[in-house]
């Protein structure tokens, strides 16, 4: 009996021994969790399957190579009704990346003006940077874009009482008209002289990083950067006969006739994701520059150092390690609010992929190539400023 009661005692420790061994139970746990989540897909894969038989319906890509027969207003390449499904999905992803760009890059200028205006020490500038952030960060974004399309522009004068800017720009509740550049022979050079101008300022501004470590002396960054960016290629463009004609905008008997026009779903999307999302950007900004450290900035009115230079130069470098990784989110989420533009009508991926939707009724595939276009999408931009934040780390010594 004895002999007995041990053995029982010996397998009751070993049972306990392995119910709570943390590695076996990390195992068991994440094996439960693969099985689920595979059942999980096998599952939906099968119902999908079977309702697709039942509505004698097949999962295909070879659709897109139809005939599209619908007309696309925003057109930055060339389309027409008798063009494919998978062009007219590529030209929604152009357009869908024009419009994310072009916002991202204003939003983060406008966040960081307005982020350093909420730390400034005049008073009106602070409060209506405040102000500013307070209401466009309590607004949904749909509701900011109808503002921009219903409210603003909207109400401006129509063609034939077009509001005439400066350089032949016409502006009207159709859209900003302004002149078309058109490109002649030897215009390849300029290009190429740009991309070199590039490159040397890359290369020149880190030797004179160097130079500033090495002697406490900073070289002309700035105005040798701008010869190099603008003056290179415009002096380029001067030795190639400068190659470029302007097809300037006429007001006919009913519409514009000649140039090119920015029409106003395009500029109620790119404003109001700009200013949108510039709210957060400002927090984000404020916020890294509130974590340096106050005596970095004392230390560099010490040295003499000009407040506004100070803040170029010494802060900001400094916040930016603060401010990357939730500037990162912003970025997505300004990408990704840009579906939207299907409640104005503007012609982004999802308002394209939608109409390609209703006239095939591939649901499946269109849904499923949305979602690995903003997935992709969402990657690279995070591989990017991943790896830009690396590059702006502080280095320790």
């Amino acid at each position: 009996m004895a002999v007995a009661a041990a053995e029982g005692t010996g397998d009751s420790r070993s049972w306990r021994s392995l119910l709570y061994n943390q590695q076996l139970r990390q195992f068991v746990y994440q094996a439960l969790t693969v099985i689920f989540i595979a059942w999980l897909i096998w599952y939906a894969s099968t119902n999908a399957a079977q309702n697709l038989a039942k509505a004698n319906m097949t999962t295909s890509l070879s659709f897109l190579n139809g005939r599209s027969g619908f007309d696309i207003a925003q057109t930055p390449i060339q389309y027409s009704s008798d063009s494919t499904y998978f062009r007219a999905l590529v030209l929604g992803l152009i357009n869908t990346l024009i419009v994310a760009i072009a916002g991202i890059i204003t939003a983060t200028i406008v966040g960081m003006l307005v982020g350093i205006g909420r730390l400034s020490h005049n008073w009106l500038i602070a409060k209506l940077s405040t102000v500013y952030v307070e209401v466009f960060r309590n607004i949904p974004p749909l509701l900011v874009i109808f503002f921009w399309y219903k409210g603003v522009l909207s109400l401006l004068p129509d063609v034939k009482k077009s509001l005439s800017l400066p350089l032949s720009v016409y502006v009207s509740n159709r859209g900003i008209y302004m002149p078309a550049p058109v490109f002649g022979a030897g215009i390849w050079i300029v290009p190429i002289a740009f991309l070199l101008g590039v490159v040397g300022a890359i290369v020149y501004t880190r030797w004179a990083n160097k130079q500033q470590l090495a002697t406490g002396k900073r070289p002309p960054v700035l105005l040798v950067n701008l010869g190099l960016i603008v003056g290179l290629p415009l002096i380029a463009f001067a030795i190639a006969g400068f190659p470029v004609t302007f097809d300037v905008p006429v007001l006919g008997k009913f519409n514009m006739n000649g140039g090119t026009v920015v029409g106003p779903e395009f500029l109620s999307l790119y404003m109001a994701l700009s200013f949108y999302t510039a709210a957060f950007i400002a927090e984000i900004f404020r916020a890294g520059i509130r974590g340096v450290s106050k005596g970095q900035s004392e230390a560099a009115h010490a040295l003499g150092i000009r407040p506004g230079l100070a803040t170029r130069l010494v802060v900001l470098p400094q916040a930016l390690r603060i401010i990357i990784p939730p500037l990162t989110s912003q970025y997505l989420n300004l990408t990704k609010n840009s579906s939207l533009a299907v409640a104005i009508g503007y012609a982004d991926l999802v308002a394209v992929g939608g109409t390609i939707l209703n006239q095939s009724g591939h649901s499946i595939e269109i849904i499923g190539i949305w979602m690995a276009i903003y997935m992709s999408l969402s990657l690279v931009t995070s591989l990017f400023m991943n790896w830009f934040n690396a590059r702006m780390a502080l280095v320790e010594r």
